[in-house]
């Protein structure tokens, strides 16, 4: 399976971005997908999941009320949607995959993904 990102750029802060991770090759099994973000000197952190049926989510706290996931049953893409960005986020943004039940989000550890995109980087300027 391989995973591609896209939708990172440049913006000031307070402004949008609206990222997208597309799986393809995938083997028919259920999947959840996953974006984590890692800034420089940081380590990766979970923003948010979607399970393979897209009726559960999860969002991270610090970034709950300016992040919007979505997902379609049992659609090959993530959506996410970052709105009212602030300079702290600047990272480079990766999409992950985990094969697992169609009700479950993926869960919060890195090590639970076994596939992984590239980085798509994000700059928010003050």
């Amino acid at each position: 399976v391989q995973l591609q990102a896209s939708g990172g750029g440049l913006v000031q802060a307070g402004g949008a971005l609206r990222l997208s991770c597309a799986a393809s090759g995938d083997d028919g099994r259920s999947y959840a997908l996953a974006w984590f973000r890692q800034s420089p000197g940081g380590g990766r952190e979970l923003v948010a999941a979607a399970s393979w049926d897209g009726k559960n989510t999860f969002t991270s706290d610090s970034m709950k009320d300016r992040v919007t996931i979505s997902r379609k049953r049992a659609g090959n893409t993530l959506y996410l949607q970052l709105d009212s960005l602030k300079p702290e986020d600047t990272a480079d943004y990766y999409c992950a995959l985990r094969y697992t039940t169609p009700t479950n989000w993926g869960g919060t550890s890195r090590y639970f993904y076994v596939a992984w995109g590239r980085g798509t980087q994000v700059t928010v300027s003050s």
